[in-house]
């Protein structure tokens, strides 16, 4: 399973960008979703996740900003960011996991899997 992230940009403080996040391959379903970020220098970070059930969680320096969500249909995941400040900057991440198409014989169930996006740029100036 493949993610491919995309929507980040160059935005003023106060702006707002929407992430997206496509999954593809053999997948049968998503479990939990997340993105993540990553600012120079600093080490990569959670922001948000989404589980299979619609319940999400925020990191506090997001809260009341941002919102994860996805549509099922079209294995999409998004994240809608607000407010946008020079601190948000970063490369942001998407991360799913959850249970392929392919049957393994020796397991006798679905493979599963947990796949990365490649990262899209986010850079907020004041």
């Amino acid at each position: 399973v493949q993610l491919q992230a995309s929507g980040g940009g160059s935005v003023q403080a106060g702006g707002s960008l929407r992430l997206s996040c496509a999954a593809s391959g053999s997948i049968g379903g998503i479990n939990t979703a997340a993105w993540h970020r990553q600012a120079p220098g600093n080490q990569r970070e959670l922001v948000a996740t989404i589980t299979n059930r619609d319940n999400t969680d925020y990191a506090d320096s997001v809260k009341g900003r941002f919102t994860i969500s996805r549509e099922n249909a079209k294995n999409m995941v998004y994240l809608q960011m607000n407010d946008l400040k020079p601190e948000d900057t970063a490369v942001y991440y998407c991360n799913a996991d959850g249970q392929t198409t392919n049957w393994d014989r020796t397991q006798r169930k679905f493979q599963t899997f947990d796949s990365w996006g490649q990262g899209t740029l986010v850079t907020v100036s004041s």
